[in-house]
């Protein structure tokens, strides 16, 4: 980025700055806060400051539209000197739960290939099931669900009790999230009924209980086989050999039980017949890929982690860390709602480095090489993204 794209975007960050009110999260004082500036390197981060430090004496609005920063962080740990130089000399209290979906990260997204739309677009996906986990299986409420401002979001417990859990701990809420080495024989609960009569020992019943990653594999296996009820049954059988080891036998077997045992397999019992407990086996393998979340490990687990800031913005696009309500989830797209009103309604010159497409606020700018007048909302996030450079006007 050449020295004329830096000074314009810094002035126009300040400018946002200046016009916005952004507030501290919880315990603002007791964390370590970091930016990175407009420098010719671009990546050198200033840290290991107190937010007195970064404010000296003033707020943190007064430090943002000062220094005009490129990005801006705040730790997840609490600290007692959060100012301190060394990760031993702050003094750790706890750390906020972080998670971080990255649109770069997600299966089957290649971002040569996939547009900057779709990969959010993906990513909310990905969202919306991490959600669905924290919430459901762990009863965390309250969460802060962030956009990045960049290719993805991030996620804040701040639960009085996750506070203090160690790297281990939070290792195990990454490899549950993400169904890393789980086996189907985790989630079933085996238990002993009395054998009928004249059996000398107990049996053994294995059921899919409610909740985790057991009541979404019992939906799903429920799921699965009503569809297949609702078929010929020739087509049924044949569905169910599209699976390994599922020959006409099982899979005929697997249809009978379904036919007469449907309370049963509602409640959860996977042991009406054996075809039954292996459909189940290879169906678990499809829920844990179709419904986890492909999270940052590493953020999660690093408790003295930096996280972006809501309400400032990402020098990498122009467009804002902003906090969503959960209710507004649903209806909540980053390329209208992150975009900052400060660089609507003007138009500016840029120099567009190759051909690039942009898509903001429902438009999309086909800009082609050369110097072109845009709206600055575009020009902004073209420049940010090292398509483009600031023109003489």
């Amino acid at each position: 980025m050449d020295g004329r794209t830096r000074e314009y975007l810094k002035g126009r960050f300040g400018d946002y700055y200046r016009r916005s009110d952004v507030s501290p999260p919880p315990a603002g004082n007791e964390r370590e806060w970091g930016y990175i500036t407009w420098s010719s390197g671009g990546t050198t981060m200033v840290r290991h400051h107190s937010l007195l430090d970064i404010a000296g004496g003033g707020d943190l609005g007064g430090f943002l539209a000062g220094e005009r920063p490129r990005h801006v962080y705040f730790s997840a740990g609490q600290y007692d000197d959060p100012g301190a130089g060394t990760m031993g000399q702050k003094g750790w209290r706890g750390s906020d739960l972080v998670f971080d979906l990255d649109a770069d990260h997600l299966p089957g997204v290649d971002p040569e290939t996939t547009s900057y739309a779709e990969m959010l677009g993906e990513c909310k996906g990905a969202l919306r099931r991490l959600l669905d986990l924290l919430e459901s299986d762990f009863g965390f409420e309250d969460l802060e669900v962030v956009f990045s401002g960049g290719r993805g979001y991030h996620v804040h417990v701040r639960r009085p009790d996750v506070l203090e859990l160690g790297r281990r701990a939070r290792r195990e809420i990454v490899e549950y999230v993400l169904g890393e080495g789980m086996e189907f024989d985790d989630v079933v609960t085996t238990r002993a009924v009395t054998g009928s009569s004249g059996r000398q020992s107990p049996a053994q019943k294995r059921t899919l209980p409610d909740g985790g990653w057991a009541g979404r594999t019992r939906d799903r296996l429920t799921d699965f086989l009503g569809e297949l009820l609702a078929m010929e049954e020739a087509d049924a059988i044949a569905r169910l050999r599209e699976f390994d080891g599922i020959g006409e036998g099982k899979a005929t077997a697997a249809l009978n039980a379904a036919r007469n045992n449907r309370a049963e397999l509602e409640a959860g019992n996977v042991d009406v017949h054996p075809a039954v407990y292996g459909l189940a086996r290879r169906l678990f393998e499809g829920v844990v890929d179709a419904q986890s979340a492909p999270i940052d490990e590493p953020v999660t687990t690093d408790i003295n982690r930096l996280i972006r800031l809501p309400g400032s913005l990402h020098g990498g696009t122009g467009l804002e860390v902003r906090r969503i309500e959960r209710s507004e989830l649903g209806k909540f797209d980053p390329l209208v709602d992150a975009v900052p009103e400060t660089f609507l309604g003007n138009e500016i010159s840029v120099y567009v480095r190759e051909p690039t497409t942009v898509e903001l606020r429902g438009e999309s700018f086909r800009l082609q090489e050369g110097v072109r007048s845009v709206p600055e909302h575009v020009g902004v996030f073209a420049m940010a993204r090292g398509h483009a450079s600031k023109a003489g006007e």
